[in-house]
């Protein structure tokens, strides 16, 4: 096992017949509820309407009666960015940095093509294999979106330090900013190799946004 979430477990697998390692995200559907159910649903729908090479890619579903689960089988990354920023002593050159950084703006430009919101960028949902391919994970908080059709949508997505203004304040009518503010976020990371808002409340990165606002506008 290599990850766990509320209603899933992450495990890293090998298919017996090509001898392939792949990561299998088992979803169980006992005393799970219908509003879960739905989002599993939507996330199918988003990662088999994408296909990039910086977006990590769905490969099959397999479904077990004798469980009461379903495996989404995916293409096995190594790592995850936080992981890597995590370990001490790792500090990314420019080049590096460039080079992620080009990777997950590719990604979410075919993401946002596509008409996908992600809604959760950070270095956990950003996977890197041993090659230094960075690909986009994790679309449990992903949308549909058609910037030519107003629609209200939550606020209540993204992890809080990656979350944008607008979001903070309440905002329900949103566009691809939200994924571009959380980008930036990750490349100020990357380069003073910690997160630049950590917190635990809103109330601190409502201040410290309006803080930074007041500079700009005063200098």
């Amino acid at each position: 096992q290599i990850g766990q979430g509320t209603y899933s477990s992450v495990y890293k697998a090998r298919d017996l017949e090509t001898g392939k390692t792949v990561a299998l995200k088992k979803v169980r559907f006992v005393n799970v509820d219908p509003e879960s159910v739905r989002f599993m649903a939507r996330e199918i729908h988003i990662l088999r309407r994408l296909d990039h090479p910086n977006v990590v890619k769905l490969e099959a579903l397999v479904t077990s009666k004798m469980s009461c689960s379903l495996y989404l089988v995916f293409e096995y990354m190594e790592h995850d960015l936080a992981g890597l920023v995590a370990i001490p002593g790792i500090k990314f050159t420019e080049p590096q940095v460039k080079c992620y950084m080009q990777q997950l703006l590719h990604g979410l430009e075919h993401c946002h093509i596509k008409g996908v919101l992600h809604r959760d960028i950070k270095g956990a949902n950003l996977l890197i294999d041993n090659n230094g391919i960075l690909k986009i994970a994790d679309f449990g908080l992903a949308t549909i979106y058609n910037p030519d059709n107003k629609q209200h949508l939550t606020c209540r997505v993204v992890t809080l330090w990656y979350r944008p203004p607008e979001l903070l304040l309440g905002a329900t009518e949103y566009g691809v900013a939200v994924d571009l503010w959380s980008t930036g976020c990750i490349l100020a990371e990357l380069l003073s190799g910690r997160p630049i808002m950590p917190g635990r409340t809103e109330v601190p990165f409502v201040t410290f946004v309006a803080f930074v606002t007041l500079i700009r506008c005063t200098c």
